[in-house]
């Protein structure tokens, strides 16, 4: 065998190698990609993307309805809150003014009379009264104020000083009232004064602050 058919035989055997080499390198990529294709489509994989997916969605989820429930319950709390106990109610100065201007002028309406107008000063006082007080004093009036007044010609003026709410709820109220009064008579022309002081009960009756009581103290 001569020197060229040696090297032609041996470039031939160099060129079947590589082939064979480069053969079984595509074998292994095509195997390695077959091995990623079956564990990228085996069911425990897809079974847990899904549980990430769902977690993840329920993360965005989950505060969106906390903050829809703590809005819906503050809007049922603050509701409840207003709507039972209207604190405004409670402690608005407008309402106390008007509480405590109704018992003033309650106060002064009951204490306040004359002789010559006792049946104009009686129903004027009646107007600011409400309840079993009403039927009270409208009782006393007919069967002591009213024939004492006539006989003896009393006539008694009442003077608000003060008042001061002390209690105030939605529709009922108790004010301190503090009353100057003088009184004169045919057998005393000379007024007999004096001060007092009375805590009046309050009723709110259709928009309207009566007096259900009334105390001295």
């Amino acid at each position: 065998m001569t020197d060229d058919t040696r090297d032609v035989e041996t470039t031939e055997i160099e060129e079947a190698d590589e082939d064979v080499t480069g053969v079984a390198e595509t074998q292994d990529d095509a195997s390695e990609t077959e091995t990623l294709a079956e564990v990228d489509s085996s069911p425990e994989l897809r079974r847990g993307h899904r549980d990430w997916s769902r977690r993840l969605h329920t993360v965005k989820i989950v505060p969106v309805l906390l903050v829809l429930l703590l809005l819906l319950s503050g809007g049922a709390a603050a509701w409840l809150y207003f709507e039972q106990y209207r604190p405004k109610q409670q402690t608005d100065p407008g309402v106390a003014r008007e509480v405590a201007k109704a018992a003033s002028d309650g106060t002064v309406a009951l204490l306040s009379y004359s002789p010559e107008s006792l049946d104009k000063d009686f129903a004027n006082a009646k107007s600011y009264l409400s309840g079993d007080f009403l039927s009270e004093y409208t009782k006393r009036i007919e069967q002591t104020v009213a024939p004492a007044a006539k006989q003896k010609s009393l006539t008694t003026t009442a003077h608000v000083v003060g008042a001061a709410v002390s209690e105030l709820h939605r529709n009922s109220a108790v004010v301190l009232v503090f009353v100057d009064q003088s009184t004169t008579s045919k057998d005393r022309p000379d007024p007999s004064m004096w001060a007092s002081s009375v805590l009046v009960s309050m009723t709110r009756i259709n928009g309207k602050w009566l007096i259900t009581k009334f105390d001295p103290v």
